[in-house]
């Protein structure tokens, strides 16, 4: 991380913005180390923090807990449309897919906000949970079988992910080949890589599976939206989509694997295995706190310049919430997590995770699958080698080598 002046670039008591430092989210230097780089800004700046998100693209990062609470409760001064900040984004802007306006709850306000939330909360709330369990398990299996006999493996390539994905399937009754496409635009949104060819890819997908769902509905969650009386026409049917993917994807696998990794490296933990007092749970628990998958997120927008921690914050520049400064703050953290949940990782407020029981059951059980099958799990290599994937969003690992004694493969039914 850059290390900025002790100049301001929002100045106290003025809504004009300066062209001082700015600290970059999306560097590689952030990514391998952004707990320092947290500490390090809440010295500079305090609880609001001058970034900027991708090339210039300048927002607001919040790291004070208190302040985010404040941000989060007030849709009214902090709304979630975007749309008028997006007019002066470039299109070839690599963040763009993560944050343009869409027809749906995440980037609306007001009466379309509650519209759009209701009809995902709805179609969420009917998802059969015990059903879920064997779903995670039927698919889990199989792919613990593929490697188990070698000894080795990397658990996001050959588990997480497909795991991740294989069951978001299930859930939104989307088959296998247009669940690949989706896949693939879905990795170019989240890397920042060829993201307008992704968002592209993404959204002829999720059009061919709303138009297959209106002639064939199923007992899933995209049959329940196009049958929700809110009426969501095709547009925003593949919104509704997007946002479903997003949410169920990237942050679940790396959910998965970074509490995998406190499991491994932690003794707390590391016992539990072979029956130790700490559950998964509580590892699930304590990484929602400490390293939440989506690290920074939940963005607002502004409508006039405001007042707030003694700076003023322009109107219509992005206000990021970092869940991850905010659940490390001093003034809040107490190092106790288990049994904990005040942390900020699914949000508060209007624009809350509905899915956060799915979420961690499939989270949970995905842990539990693989620990039963193999319990000697070790990191390949040392913990301080691994490497973080920059991005100024996710909080996610390249790869999570692993090893452990051959095993046979697992009973499918």
């Amino acid at each position: 991380m850059s290390t900025p002046s002790r100049t301001c670039p929002v100045q106290h008591g003025s809504p004009i913005d300066t062209d001082g430092p700015r600290v970059s989210l999306y560097s590689e230097e952030f990514a391998a180390d952004p707990h320092r780089a947290y500490r390090e800004m809440r010295r500079q700046y305090g609880s609001l923090v001058p970034v900027n998100l991708a090339p210039d693209v300048p927002a607001t990062l919040v790291i004070g807990y208190h302040t985010a609470l404040s941000i989060l409760n007030d849709p009214e001064h902090f709304p979630a449309d975007p749309r008028t900040w997006q007019k002066g984004v470039p299109g070839e802007c690599p963040i763009l897919p993560m944050l343009e306006w869409r027809p749906n709850a995440l980037r609306s306000a007001g009466l379309e906000h509650e519209r759009y939330r209701q009809a995902n909360v709805a179609a969420i709330a009917e998802v059969d949970l015990h059903g879920l369990h064997a779903t995670v398990e039927r698919i889990a299996i199989p792919l613990i079988n593929a490697f188990c006999q070698d000894g080795a493996a990397d658990l996001i390539s050959q588990y997480a992910f497909p795991l991740t994905f294989a069951v978001l399937n299930a859930t939104l009754g989307c088959p296998p080949d247009i669940g690949q496409q989706v896949a693939t635009g879905m990795a170019a949104i989240f890397e920042g890589v060829n993201a307008d060819k992704g968002n592209a890819m993404l959204t002829d997908a999720l059009f061919e599976l709303v138009t297959t769902k209106r002639k064939e509905p199923g007992d899933d969650i995209t049959s329940r939206l196009l049958a929700h009386p809110a009426r969501l026409d095709d547009v925003e049917m593949i919104h509704q989509l997007v946002t479903l993917y997003g949410a169920g994807i990237e942050p679940q696998l790396n959910l998965i694997v970074n509490t995998l990794l406190l499991m491994m490296t932690d003794d707390r933990f590391a016992g539990n295995v072979l029956g130790g007092s700490l559950s998964t749970r509580d590892a699930l628990d304590e990484v929602l706190f400490t390293d939440p998958p989506m690290a920074n997120y939940c963005v607002s927008y502004p409508r006039q310049p405001i007042l707030i921690d003694g700076v003023w914050l322009p109107a219509h520049r992005p206000v990021v919430i970092s869940m991850a400064g905010c659940n490390n703050d001093p003034s809040i953290s107490v190092g106790e997590y288990v049994d904990n949940r005040s942390h900020l990782a699914w949000s508060v407020g209007p624009h809350s995770c509905p899915a956060r029981s799915m979420a961690y059951l499939i989270v949970q059980d995905a842990i539990d699958q693989l620990l039963d099958a193999l319990p000697e799990l070790d990191l390949a290599v040392p913990a301080d080698e691994l490497s973080w994937r920059p991005g100024p969003f996710h909080r996610a690992l390249v790869s999570l080598p692993v090893v452990f004694p051959r095993s046979p493969p697992l009973n499918v039914f």
